[in-house]
């Protein structure tokens, strides 16, 4: 079987003069999220609240070999983004596209259901050139302040992962427990499901991973990692210590180590 070493980690967009939090001033966290990254080095990161400062960061600290795919949420593809970062050593990129969370998924910048910003999805088919097997990831940020616009977005990631008919990984920070509707929405009747109940070994207690520049405690899992059933967790975690005396963002990333079945190549 193939196996894949992937991430999700919100990385906080800089806030500026904003920022009031010692911990939360990006001249302090770039030098944690760089020696996180190098430490972690998955072979797919997907990020969340990305913006091009931080996209050239996050690729030199993952070195030679990676690029990126996601553009930002606005019409014009500024803004935060959700890119997907990978070795093309390791992988070779069959196809990609961004599509707004919204009733117009092909318009960039569109908005529905609630959410005051643009939500969108970035979805990939990578073929991994050790196997040949072929499989689906998608990355995404769910809206914060609207749960109906986080349901129906979880609807719309659910149609776009089953309808490629591969095996697939679900990347992303959702603003929401792993019992929420958005929850439900997405593992519906079990074609998706949660990475961290299937997995055979856990690398971490079960943690809140927005833990605000804390020591993490237990709370709710917003952040998530979810798979089609055909693909094996071997290992899945949360990355809770420190990075150089404190932390690279709010959130904790989450990480695991996945089996992708043979196969499955196009």
């Amino acid at each position: 079987m193939s196996t894949v070493h992937v991430m999700t980690l919100n990385v906080r967009r800089p806030l500026g003069c904003w920022s009031w939090r010692a911990a939360d001033r990006w001249s302090v966290r770039k030098p944690r999220l760089e020696a996180l990254i190098r430490a972690e080095r998955p072979l797919i990161l997907g990020a969340q609240e990305v913006v091009p400062e931080q996209g050239r960061v996050l690729l030199a600290a993952l070195g030679d070999g990676y690029r990126f795919i996601g553009r930002g949420r606005g019409r014009s593809g500024s803004g935060e983004a959700c890119p997907i970062f990978f070795d093309e050593r390791r992988l070779e990129l069959v196809d990609w596209q961004q599509g707004a969370l919204s009733d117009t998924p092909d318009r960039p910048g569109s908005r529905s259901w609630g959410n005051p910003f643009p939500r969108i999805a970035v979805s990939a088919v990578f073929e991994d050139r050790a196997s040949s097997v072929r499989f689906q990831v998608v990355n995404t940020h769910l809206d914060p302040f609207s749960p109906t616009s986080r349901v129906r977005s979880a609807a719309l990631i659910r149609d776009w992962t089953l309808q490629a008919g591969l095996p697939g990984i679900v990347l992303g920070d959702a603003n929401d427990g792993p019992h929420s509707p958005a929850a439900a929405e997405l593992l519906g009747d079990g074609a998706i499901v949660d990475a961290w109940r299937t997995a055979r070994a856990w690398e971490s207690p079960e943690l809140g991973t927005y833990a605000g520049y804390r020591a993490p405690r237990p709370g709710r899992r917003i952040d998530w990692i979810m798979v089609t059933p055909d693909v094996a967790v071997e290992r899945i975690g949360i990355a809770f210590r420190p990075v150089g005396g404190g932390w690279a963002s709010d959130h904790l990333p989450v990480h695991a180590r996945i089996a992708l079945p043979e196969g499955t190549d196009a």
